[in-house]
């Protein structure tokens, strides 16, 4: 389980078939063989590590669902040690569980912010919500406004200075992780599965 808030940026050092190995810093602190980071959001599993940096074993449907693939070694990635119950929770529940890609739509500051159009599948589209969280490239975010087929968010400049998101141009592929309680929710909802139903949610209070 993590945050969201990315701890640093590191770099991939070497991709050789199912193996990634990165250089890092910050997140060595505490790390084990064997233990979790997330590495643009996704969820992986440490295999080794020196005081340089780390190596972590690939699945080839993380491949599949993530823009991993697509790193080149020099590339930054966003680090994030797993959550510790002794810190405060600052972002929201990821899981490290990417559920697809988006594309970079467009880049544009606006106000002292910088403002990301991200354009989703419909299989994505359909748990993003106005003001709801969501996950890019493991990164905590907010979304500001939602269509049927992208979504915005507003980038605050530390967010824009200390993690890939000030690296990225219109066309490439972001991670997405939907928030796991829209999933939960949906299950819920389906007739077959459940007797909960939108008259139940209204009256204790979970919709507006």
């Amino acid at each position: 389980m993590f945050t969201g808030i990315v701890e640093e940026t590191g770099t991939l050092e070497r991709f050789n078939q199912n193996q990634m190995s990165f250089n890092a810093s910050i997140v060595m602190a505490g790390m084990e063989t064997g233990g979790s980071i997330a590495v643009n959001g996704v969820c992986l599993t440490v295999t080794s590590f020196d005081h340089n940096g780390f190596t972590v074993e690939i699945m080839p449907e993380t491949l599949k669902r993530s823009n991993l693939s697509l790193l080149k070694p020099g590339d930054r990635v966003n680090l994030e040690r797993p959550l510790q119950l002794s810190k405060p929770l600052g972002g929201h529940f990821v899981q490290g569980h990417i559920d697809g890609t988006g594309t970079i739509k467009s880049i544009n500051p606006v106000n002292g912010a910088t403002i990301i159009t991200v354009s989703a599948p419909g299989n994505i589209m359909r748990y993003v919500v106005e003001k709801g969280f969501i996950a890019i490239d493991g990164i905590s975010l907010t979304v500001v406004d939602c269509t049927s087929e992208e979504f915005k968010l507003s980038i605050v400049g530390h967010s824009f200075k200390n993690t890939t998101l000030g690296f990225k141009k219109p066309g490439q592929a972001v991670n997405i992780e939907v928030d796991i309680l829209a999933k939960y929710i949906e299950k819920m909802l389906k007739p077959d599965q459940s007797n909960l139903t939108l008259e139940y949610l209204s009256e204790h209070g979970f919709t507006a």
